[in-house]
């Protein structure tokens, strides 16, 4: 089990789930490789089309960076009222520790009013796993 965060903007709940898959050596030094799952539900009365996403990505090994794109892993996936979307996806840091925090852009389809939705807190903890 991961760490789960949860976030509702203007009726759109996102919730995320972080995991840490393991350590990597490479030739300038360790990487640290965690996965997320994030679940977006439409609880609102509106149709919406996820356009794009925005990430700040803090890592104590490297320091801050940004990443903005259209989508999500590819798609722009639209989700009807009572509807969710979910992915999977993964980063990896230079540290054990670090957080991701962003927004996602989306649009209504029947008035093509766009707006930011807040993605929770990510964090990432470099704990062994115990099965």
């Amino acid at each position: 089990m991961g760490i789960v965060t949860t976030s509702v903007t203007n009726g759109i709940r996102v919730s995320v789930e972080t995991f840490y898959e393991g350590r990597f050596r490479a030739k300038n030094g360790p990487y640290y490789f965690f996965s997320y799952h994030i679940v977006v539900e439409n609880m609102s009365q509106d149709t919406v089309q996820l356009m794009g996403r925005h990430w700040f990505i803090y890592d104590t090994g490297e320091g801050p960076s940004e990443v903005e794109g259209d989508g999500v892993v590819g798609i722009q996936p639209v989700i009807r009222p009572g509807e969710r979307h979910s992915y999977r996806s993964g980063c990896q840091l230079r540290a054990g520790i670090g957080t991701m925090v962003g927004t996602f852009r989306m649009v209504r389809t029947n008035d093509s009013h766009t707006f930011i939705v807040s993605i929770p807190r990510m964090e990432f903890f470099a704990t062994p796993r115990l099965n």
